[in-house]
């Protein structure tokens, strides 16, 4: 009888040690599975249209794995993709012109409900896209095609093929037009894309990929990836990814170029910009405002190549601000991006709109003059009006800082020289313009004393298929577009091939 109690006393305790270890491991699993939905949640992407501030999308994060997954395929099917023929490429490219014309109304109809571009501007940059096709179709085989050199001793070839896998981040203020200008003269010269988009355009990135499928893009040739900005460091640093490109912020820029370069890969950045406009005393007032305006308020003023600091030179201050105030009130009013009229939309986030208001205040507390605007539009959407700054002092934020909004800084200055030397005294050299009817001295400064990748003369700075495209100083480095673009992930070989040389 006493064994026998003791064992039933052991078989009890041994019974609440087991049921004891598994309510421990049912807890720890809860606590697990309770941060792992925390995680997802907070990294969860959404799509919020900016006039009704309505969620359109939302999308969890891939997985290491899936990531994984992808690359794999993007590898892949590069290696049967750069085996067909350029024609054969073309071909296809050709059919995804087709289908952004076809579709034009709907796919602007997306960017507006993302990111609040006016319906017209929408149009425009899905035509734009269409145009990138039509170009690298036309002119990308010549482009690519190996030249040859021959001397008395020996022939020498240089080719261009294909780096792999390219890897493209990209941001959302022209949606599909930073994508295509990546992808075209990629995919149609032999390389595969993935593509990190901004996490409110999500669904554009997809659209986009749907689009290039139907086109007959082979499956893994073009793919979004659906990932947060730290999960970036995981595709970079895949050894199968051979070139990134990035068009983005000075921070993100930064970062991706650090972890690129310890992976010793080639990097395109396309960065910030605090675009100068010069305008002298002889130029067309009436046009410069024109131009101006137009290239300041476009997207609601979130373009890197935008007018940002307009210097004025000698005595027309007074005159220029009196017909600018009069052009602004006129044709830059606010409204809904859908209709046709609408020259301002809303900004495309309300953490930017919030951004470029602290800016501006910021700005006015440090002695600038503020002419119109500086508030935020109460209401629905994130709307933030045109606004005008003078008297801009050089720590202000105006001065040193790029402004993504309709924030329209005028500077005056005495004569030439101070208005280069203002012109360049930033950290950035994106673009840069000026409006004169001298020509002969237009051209010499902007050819010799202008510190940027581009400059623009009597017009507002666009980016052009035909042009490469970039900038020097923390407006990044490497080229997209034009001839150097589609080369910028290419492998130039050199092939030599020695002569025989007949000796006695």
């Amino acid at each position: 009888m006493k064994n026998l109690g003791a064992s039933f006393f052991r078989n009890i305790y041994f019974r609440y040690a087991i049921l004891g270890i598994l309510l421990l491991l049912g807890l720890y699993f809860y606590i697990l599975r309770k941060n792992n939905i925390a995680e997802k949640l907070s990294t969860v992407m959404q799509t919020i249209n900016p006039t009704t501030e309505e969620i359109i999308d939302a999308y969890q994060p891939l997985s290491s794995r899936d990531i994984t997954k992808a690359i794999t395929k993007a590898a892949d099917a590069q290696q049967k993709w750069e085996l067909l023929s350029f024609q054969k490429r073309a071909s296809i490219i050709k059919k995804v012109a087709m289908m952004l014309r076809k579709r034009k109304d709907e796919y602007a109809v997306m960017i507006v409900q993302s990111m609040g571009k006016p319906i017209t501007e929408a149009k425009e940059e899905i035509e734009k896209c269409a145009k990138l096709c039509d170009y690298y179709v036309e002119h990308g085989n010549a482009f690519l095609a190996t030249d040859t050199v021959e001397t008395a001793q020996e022939v020498i070839h240089q080719s261009y093929e294909p780096l792999g896998v390219i890897f493209a981040v990209m941001p959302w203020n022209f949606p599909f037009w930073q994508v295509f200008r990546f992808a075209i003269p990629n995919l149609i010269g032999g390389n595969t894309g993935l593509l990190k988009h901004a996490s409110n355009v999500v669904n554009i990135g997809k659209a986009i990929e749907n689009i290039f499928l139907e086109a007959g893009c082979p499956e893994g040739v073009f793919q979004t990836l659906v990932i947060s900005s730290s999960q970036t460091i995981q595709v970079i640093q895949d050894e199968r990814v051979a070139g990134v490109t990035l068009t983005g912020s000075e921070r993100a820029g930064s970062a991706v170029a650090a972890t690129a370069g310890k992976s010793l890969k080639p990097v395109v950045l396309e960065l910030g910009g605090n675009d100068p406009c010069i305008i002298y005393p002889d130029a067309d007032l009436d046009l410069a405002i024109q131009k101006c305006v137009q290239s300041r308020c476009s997207n609601t003023g979130q373009v890197c190549i935008a007018a940002k600091r307009i210097i004025l030179i000698g005595d027309i201050r007074d005159i220029f601000i009196e017909k600018l105030l009069a052009h602004v009130k006129k044709y830059y009013l606010h409204g809904d991006p859908m209709l046709e009229t609408t020259k301002i939309g809303p900004m495309a986030r309300a953490d930017l709109r919030d951004t470029i208001h602290q800016q501006v205040t910021q700005t006015i507390a440090a002695g600038a003059t503020c002419l119109v605007g500086g508030h935020p539009i109460p209401g629905k959407g994130f709307f933030y009006p045109v606004t005008i700054l003078t008297n801009i002092p050089n720590k202000s934020p105006a001065y040193q800082e790029e402004l993504f909004g309709p924030i329209i800084c005028i500077f005056h200055v005495a004569d030439e020289k101070e208005a280069i030397a203002l012109a360049n005294d930033t950290r950035y050299g994106l673009a840069a313009t000026i409006f004169t009817s001298h020509m002969e001295r237009a051209t010499a400064v902007a050819l010799t004393k202008i510190r940027t990748g581009t400059c623009y003369i009597n017009d507002l700075v666009v980016s052009d298929q035909r042009l490469p495209f970039g900038g020097i100083k923390k407006s990044g480095y490497g080229r997209e577009l034009g001839k150097e673009g589609i080369r910028s992930f290419m492998n130039r070989k050199v092939v030599v091939i020695k002569k025989k040389v007949h000796t006695n």
